[in-house]
């Protein structure tokens, strides 16, 4: 992964040191609101409160719940003018009635996928980390093998059933490909979900047994009756909506007519390819593109040799 194309990825920032063997602590919860210097961010489902210049809105102990579920993430390695280096931060996932508490105005509180663009690299960090596990944590209240509760243990990183049977986070991960033809342009479809207008590139879930390289061959094939070769790893990025891992790539269409390409009719409805002169010529007005937290907007970008001025 090149420089240029890594700082494009907003969302795979970070300046946090998970501080891992910190989890370990005996009683960290009660060690962790003991101490003043440590800054709550508050989660409510996977939206956050931002400050009005922008920055992650922190609260004090005292306004997190008792028996609210907390997440340890980690120490800032740098100094900033709300935490200094060294610094330990809690994300504390509360119901609605404890979010409200802290802040009634339900606008108030906003998507990581709205504003993960704007962060600093630290709240970036912070901000990923937090509502990922948030998400894992709705869904893993109780264990897969015995259907008992699963208490939450090291820090929030891990449940476990009275059995003792433990439960680790997992990662979904899904490729995402930049597929270029003989005449470079850009193959971009729309989803069944989506506005007529919105296209983005090809992605899907990597199955069991199965390489990244393969992964990519398949999804394109299965999402556009394109063959592709070729497959060159650009750079990854976090998406924890819920808990995906992107992994980007480009591939090229093997020779033969590109006006071959179909959707699928299910999850794709439309393909197309693109030059980009149509690209800059449409982008915004009738070809809505993926926005700039997606790594499907830099590898767009990256072929198209810039940054592209719409949302």
């Amino acid at each position: 992964m090149t420089v240029e194309f890594a700082a494009r990825l907003p969302l795979s920032r970070n300046e946090l040191d998970r501080d891992a063997e910190f989890r370990t602590t005996p009683d960290l919860d009660r060690v962790l609101r003991a101490d003043p210097s440590v800054r709550w961010l508050p989660v409510r489902g996977a939206e956050l409160l931002r400050e009005d210049g922008g920055a992650l809105r922190f609260v004090d102990a005292a306004a997190v719940p008792e028996d609210a579920v907390t997440l340890y993430l980690g120490r800032a390695v740098a100094d900033a003018p709300d935490a200094p280096a060294g610094t330990r931060f809690v994300a504390a996932m509360l119901d609605a009635s404890a979010a409200a508490a802290i802040e009634p105005d339900d606008d108030a509180w906003v998507s990581l996928r709205m504003f993960g663009t704007e962060l600093s690299a630290r709240d970036q960090g912070l901000a990923v980390e937090a509502v990922a596990m948030a998400n894992w944590h709705a869904v893993h209240g109780f264990s897969p093998r015995t259907g008992s509760p699963a208490e939450v243990v090291s820090g929030g990183w891990v449940r476990r059933d009275p059995e003792g049977h433990e439960l680790f986070p997992r990662t979904d991960a899904a490729i995402i490909v930049g597929v270029t033809d003989a005449d470079d342009r850009i193959l971009l479809g729309s989803n069944a979900a989506w506005d007529a207008d919105r296209y983005s590139l090809l992605a899907g879930f990597v199955e069991p047994g199965e390489s990244l390289e393969d992964a990519v061959r398949r999804e394109v094939w299965e999402e556009s009756g394109v063959r592709v070769e070729e497959p060159e790893y650009l750079g990854s990025q976090p998406w924890p909506f819920p808990a995906s891992l992107m992994l980007g790539f480009r591939a090229r269409a093997v020779d033969g007519d590109p006006s071959t390409a179909r959707p699928d009719g299910v999850e794709i409805l439309d393909v197309r390819w693109f030059t980009r002169d149509e690209v800059r010529e449409r982008a915004g007005d009738t070809l809505l593109l993926p926005g700039r937290t997606s790594i499907a907007r830099a590898i767009i970008e990256e072929w198209y040799g810039g940054p592209l001025d719409v949302p």
